[in-house]
């Protein structure tokens, strides 16, 4: 099983959203801890993983020799990319 770090400003995003929204993205977090690449997208454009939960995209660096799941940004879909 992998575990989940949060990059600051990614956790900050998470905590200011409304209670079913943030409870759909932790609890799509949690499954994709135990099987990460199924849930998973490789990015072209930048490294990393997008992994989608509704409108909102969850930018994720995967770190397989220790097991880590890093959350780095999370925003809605036009806006995560920028």
């Amino acid at each position: 099983m992998y575990e989940l770090q949060f990059e600051k400003k990614a956790l900050d995003f998470l905590n200011k959203l409304e209670y079913s929204i943030k409870k759909r993205i932790w609890d799509k977090l949690q499954e994709c801890k135990q099987e990460p690449f199924r849930y998973l997208k490789h990015l072209e454009q930048i490294k990393g993983y997008k992994l989608r939960v509704g409108d909102y995209r969850l930018i994720i660096d995967v770190q397989d020799k220790i097991k880590v799941l890093y959350v780095l940004k999370i925003d809605k879909r036009g806006r995560v990319y920028d």
